[in-house]
This record gives C-alpha cells, structure tokens and sequence, in this order.
C-alpha cells in the first residue's frame, strides 16, 4: 500500500524558535488574555500556570539556536526539571491548552495559513515530547523536590524580578525616561543607588551621565588606565572592598563601600556601566545575583540600542551650535557659572539656552535634558 505524504512542509526546532522569538510580545499578550478570561481556573493555579508559561517563553525566546538545535530535546527536559515542584497534571494541560490557543490566535491574526499546520505540528510533538519526559520524572523526582526547593525558588524570583523590569522597560518604549528606569532598578533589584556612566571608546574615558545627586554624578569623568582596564569585561563585577580600582576621591565622594559594576552592551560595543551599591553599607554578592543583574543589563542595552529605531521614526531636533555645546557642557556636568566662563556668556543667557533645550526636549529639567539627549543619540 502506497504511503501517503504530507501535503506540508515540516519545520525544525530552529525554525519554531524563530517563529516564537519572532511573536514573542504578541503571545505573551494573548496568554495574560486567556489565562485571566479562562473561569474555570482556580486563583491559586492561576498563578502557577503564569509562572510556568512566562517561564517557559522566556526558555523559547532566549535559546541560543545554534547551541541546542541538535539536542533541544535535553534543554527541553531540563527546562522542566526547573518548574517540577510547581507542576501536576491539571496544572500542566492547562499551560498545554492556554499556550497553543495563545499560539493559534497569533496566527490566526498573521493570517499565514501555509505556516499554520507545520507550526502546529511541532508544537503538538513538543509538547507531546514535555508530557511523556513529565510523566516518566514525576513518580520518581518527588522526593527530591524539597532538597531544590530553594534553587528553583531563586529561579522563579529572577523571572520575576526580569520580568518587572520588561514591563518597565515596554511602558516607556519611546520616551527619554532613563533616569526613571534607573530608580526602578533601585527598586526591583533592592538596591539603594543606581547609577549610569557612558563609555567614549575612542578616548578609552568615561564619564557620569544619570542619577541621584546628579552633581555628584556629572563630576565623574576620568580616563580608563591599566589598573582598571577589567572594566572592558563583559561580564558584571562585584568589588567588595572598592578601593584598589576605584579612585579615593570617587569613593569618598559618595561614600562607596561594596559596588558592583553591569556593563551595558548594544552589538558588541561597551556603551558604559550600571552601578549599584547601598550607599555606603558593605554586602555580598552571589553568583545568582551578579547573573540576574547581568541580564538586567543587556536588556537595558536593548532598551538603549533603540535610538536609532527611534530616530527614524521622529522629527529630527534641530539644536544650533550654541545649544549643541551648552548640552555637552551640561552634560558633562558643569554648572550655569563655569558654562558661562568657557563660552563668554552670562549666566542668565546660559539659563536661556538651558531652557530652549527643555523645551526642544520636552524636559522637566537639567536631568531629563541629558537623558533625553542621550536617548536620541544628540550626545554619546
């Protein structure tokens, strides 16, 4: 008898994540729909199943393709190794039954009906492959769960925290609110200082651009030397006792104990740092949490990298020469009195030009005209 074939074409792990990466804001907006519309779901699973799903997008629009095409499989048992503690059957075919109507209605609206089969398709033997690894693991894992307890308790709290921070960064897409991004950072990652410093790779320097004590801030500016070339790193670090790689001045200045460094990257370019710290209080920092912190500052990057996005898309500002080099000044942190003096202007034209820039940037004040500026890539 003749094997009949398929009038599709299949699709790889490769291809599904794609696909996924692709429509990952849209699915996510879908699942909230239907996991909050759904009646007969208890309170209580609610939550879990969220956790489950935000869980596993994060795990399907993070891979790294090229790493676990081959065995995706195995990243996919571990993946549920993670959330074991937080699953049974009823919580998983309800993670199984939101996840694909959440998948159906993004194509359903894409309205890509010969992707449609193939897409589902995989998912069915993905999820089919998650049910069979789940079933054979339950029996023999529960004893085990309390001794990981911890672990993926420490995993739920960092999708949670990054998750926090997606949101404020997607609330303020388009704006110039780096400043209130930082003090959210101050907020979700519990810590009582943040601050941003820009990087100027041709002149290897660094400067201070965004934070309380905007004074203080503006004044850091110095040049990288072999002591503290670490800071290239691109990976964050933790300095508890500071004083060997940070000058003396800077340390008293703000009263520095123990502070950790994020470096903040758009396509491989180091456009600066993150720093956090307790104002003066000395702490310890985990592996875990310089990792949460680290991915913390990539999507910060991402956030960055939109300017050029951003630019094509608004009216250019038209800045005049006096206005360009009293926004440079201002943020490199002097004063309306010294601005004056380097451009032979008195203050009160200095506070004209300053107000001509809040209104051409739609800021509050001095703060938000440099991170609006540097928002819109007016300063680097």
């Amino acid at each position: 008898m003749k094997q009949q074939s398929h009038d599709y074409e299949e699709i790889d792990f490769e291809q599904f994540i794609i696909f996924i990466k692709s429509h990952s804001k849209q699915i996510r907006e879908n699942i909230t729909i239907y996991k909050n519309l759904e009646p007969t779901i208890i309170e209580e699973d609610r939550i879990l199943i969220g956790t489950l799903l935000d869980s596993f997008i994060h795990f399907l629009s993070h891979s790294d393709i090229e790493d676990i095409s081959n065995d995706y499989e195995d990243h996919l048992d571990i993946w549920l190794q993670s959330q074991i503690t937080i699953l049974n059957t009823r919580i998983f075919n309800y993670f199984f039954f939101i996840f694909e109507k959440s998948v159906l209605t993004l194509m359903a609206n894409l309205k890509q009906h010969n992707r449609n089969i193939p897409i589902l398709m995989f998912l069915s033997s993905l999820f089919s492959h998650l049910f069979h690894s789940y079933s054979k693991r339950s029996d023999t894992e529960t004893e085990h769960t309390f001794s990981k307890n911890a672990e993926e308790n420490e995993e739920l709290r960092r999708l949670y925290l990054l998750d926090q921070l997606n949101e404020i960064l997607i609330s303020t897409s388009g704006s110039n609110n780096l400043a209130h991004i930082l003090k959210k950072c101050e907020d979700i990652f519990h810590y009582k200082r943040c601050v941003f410093y820009a990087y100027i790779p041709w002149s290897n320097q660094f400067y201070g651009v965004i934070g309380s004590e905007l004074t203080k801030v503006q004044s850091m500016r110095g040049q990288l030397n072999k002591q503290n070339t670490f800071f290239n790193m691109k990976g964050p670090i933790f300095l508890k006792n500071p004083h060997n790689y940070v000058r003396e001045e800077h340390i008293k200045l703000f009263n520095l104990s123990s502070v950790i460094f994020v470096p903040i990257f758009n396509q491989q370019q180091l456009l600066g740092w993150l720093t956090f710290d307790q104002l003066g209080e000395e702490f310890d920092c985990s592996k875990e949490e310089l990792t949460l912190l680290e991915q913390a500052g990539k999507r910060i990057g991402l956030y960055l990298s939109r300017n050029h996005d951003e630019r094509s898309k608004i009216a250019e500002i038209q800045l005049t020469e006096r206005e360009t080099m009293i926004l440079d000044l201002l943020a490199d942190g002097y004063d309306n009195k010294k601005m004056g003096e380097l451009l032979h202007l008195s203050e009160h034209t200095v506070r004209d030009y300053i107000s001509s820039l809040m209104t051409k940037l739609h800021a509050k004040n001095r703060t938000q005209v440099v991170a609006s500026a540097f928002r819109r890539g007016l300063i680097e």
